[in-house]
């Protein structure tokens, strides 16, 4: 029997950036949900141009977010998101974006988050002199698909910034501009990763919100509340040469978000062992 609890209820959505053309389509899919969006200015959580530092952690942001968007519309159910990018912990040469949403359920006293590890990305900068020097990077970082933000290198978020282009000759002047109020005569050009600016990690989010859908529509084998998922990974995988334990993931842990109910799980993909060049004993 399928487990839809929000079949027909409206669920708050507090964003400025077009979320709900990711998060619409699996709330509906899967549990017969209504995405709405709310009126609520996210930017005051924090941006990532860093004019608005961003408070907290990304969990906590993004539940008070949905409690903002839920208090706007009158609603007792909430969603809000919330991403960040950086070197990739294993090989910081690479980027990798960590994306986080969370559903809030007043009405059950419910909070359920969920993640997702985005090693696609487009995240990167340049910092410049004239718009000629970012010739061989547009195309690595999708531009114009992908929109930039250009600011000037070395002065607060000012006037002379620009958000969200995507057109070469507005790019051109935003560069220039920049750079004559840069103390370094130099401008400072990033991609934009605002949800409607960035394809690349609007795709990031549909495959978590399809997620997160999913886990509601799972009720906890105990108290039978909507969102029972993966809530942490166990290390020690052993090694399939000596036995030790390695850092890899030897199973998963699955819990409730509103009863006490834990499950430890095998690893989904069946793995049992792992190469000795993942093992500390093998390979120091």
């Amino acid at each position: 029997m399928t487990f839809r609890p929000y079949t027909g209820q409206a669920v708050a959505l507090a964003t400025q950036h077009q979320k709900h053309l990711a998060l619409g389509p699996p709330f509906a899919q899967e549990l017969g949900a209504t995405v709405v969006l709310a009126a609520v200015d996210t930017d005051a959580l924090g941006t990532f141009t860093g004019d608005r530092p961003r408070v907290g952690t990304a969990e906590a942001v993004c539940a008070e977010k949905a409690r903002l968007g839920m208090a706007a519309l009158g609603l007792p159910l909430g969603l809000a998101s919330e991403g960040s990018f950086g070197p990739h912990p294993d090989a910081p040469f690479l980027v990798l974006g960590v994306e986080v949403l969370v559903f809030v359920d007043a009405p059950r006293g419910l909070e359920v988050v969920e993640r997702l590890v985005a090693e696609r990305t487009n995240f990167g900068h340049r910092e410049v002199a004239t718009a000629d020097e970012l010739s061989p990077w547009l195309p690595v970082v999708g531009f114009p698909e992908h929109a930039l933000v250009v600011q000037p290198l070395g002065a607060a978020f000012a006037a002379a910034s620009h958000k969200g282009l995507r057109d070469w000759a507005a790019l051109r002047s935003a560069v220039q501009q920049a750079a004559a109020a840069s103390p370094q005569g130099r401008a400072l050009v990033s991609t934009d990763m605002r949800a409607h600016c960035n394809p690349t990690r609007m795709a990031s989010i549909a495959t978590l919100g399809q997620k997160l859908a999913r886990r509601l529509a799972t009720p906890c084998p105990v108290c039978a509340a909507p969102g029972f998922g993966r809530i942490e990974v166990v290390p020690g995988l052993p090694c399939g040469f000596c036995g030790e334990p390695t850092q890899l993931v030897l199973a998963e842990r699955y819990g409730c978000a509103l009863c006490t109910h834990r499950e430890a799980r095998p690893r989904a993909d069946g793995r049992t062992s792992a190469d000795p060049g993942s093992c500390e004993f093998c390979n120091p």
